[in-house]
């Protein structure tokens, strides 16, 4: 037991909630393994993850003057992580939350706002300002990742780890939202999105980029009945809540970056409603799950690290 307790200690703030969230999807599986296709692969793929971090913390010595390549995969294997965490909520999601709330978000933008925001925001649209707005919205993976490798190339690992926790942390946070509340947007329920590339044309690349946009999301090209694919990834916007986490830390961390991070960031966030990814609530509800995201993981990261004996790399917070 002494010895499962010491290995249990060598997870770093990251490995220990990746730990958390996929024990919540692995006691999901096995409560509604009869309605989730392949449940019993997702266990085994979720068992097979926990004796990866595991020996990947093990044989990682946490010395930074001795970068191996256990190093590396520790420091980077939250990167494809995060993207079939998104794809396993996705299998689990459907079958046991069968409901969209569409009805429910629009009602909310309508009391808000009196109306609509995207047929709002189609008044004022051009094939310019389309473009560079889906640009935009296509950094949106690129930009923790450019985060990290400025943090690491300045030899920063304290903040580098930290941010890594408070990144994935975040879309972890996002992802059970999608649970509580799934939906999938104005471009299906307000807008015809087989015709979206007529109705809110880009210039060069912004087709591509929607193409891209929606393999991600699990829309097959070309599909009759797109709805009943695409990932019920709505509510919070996880593009708002994450994209204010990195700007948030590229002022606090004062990176080079910063300010591409706050200009690329701003027209991001605009971008979710007016390309009709999203409702207004779903931007407020983004900027709620980041302000949580941001004050409680800090108590989390530094109690884990204290946890581990790791007193010494505990984040300060910020002022």
């Amino acid at each position: 037991m002494k010895n499962i307790k010491h290995l249990f200690y060598l997870l770093n703030p990251s490995d220990f909630i990746v730990t958390v969230f996929y024990s919540i999807l692995t006691l999901l599986n096995i409560i509604f393994y009869s309605r989730i296709p392949y449940a019993n692969l997702l266990i085994l793929a979720n068992i097979f993850l926990f004796l990866f971090i595991s020996c990947v913390a093990y044989f990682d010595d946490d010395d930074d003057e001795n970068i191996t390549i256990w190093t590396h995969f520790h420091r980077w294997y939250i990167v494809p992580l995060i993207f079939l965490s998104f794809k396993e909520v996705y299998i689990m999601l459907k079958p046991i939350r069968p409901v969209d709330f569409d009805y429910i978000l629009i009602q909310i933008d309508r009391f808000l706002l009196g109306g609509d925001p995207t047929h709002f925001l189609h008044q004022i649209s051009n094939p310019v300002l389309t473009e560079v707005l889906q640009l935009a919205y296509a950094t949106f993976f690129f930009l923790p990742i450019m985060l990290g490798i400025e943090l690491l190339i300045k030899k920063q690992t304290n903040e580098f780890y930290f941010a890594t926790f408070l990144v994935l942390y975040g879309f972890f946070l996002s992802y059970i939202g999608y649970l509580i509340v799934p939906a999938i947007g104005p471009r299906f329920t307000l807008h015809n999105f087989s015709t979206i590339n007529q109705d809110l044309p880009g210039l060069f690349f912004t087709k591509y980029l929607r193409d891209y946009v929606n393999a991600g999301e699990s829309i097959p090209k070309g599909t009759l009945n797109p709805a009943n694919f695409v990932q019920r990834d709505v509510f919070p916007s996880g593009h708002t809540q994450m994209t204010l986490i990195i700007m948030y830390l590229s002022v606090k961390l004062n990176v080079k970056l910063k300010p591409f991070f706050l200009i690329v960031g701003t027209l991001l966030i605009f971008s979710t409603v007016y390309l009709w990814y999203h409702y207004v609530i779903d931007v407020i509800g983004g900027v709620i799950f980041m302000i949580f995201t941001v004050w409680s993981g800090y108590y989390i990261y530094n109690w884990w690290q204290l946890k581990r004996g790791k007193n010494e790399f505990r984040y300060k917070k910020f002022n």
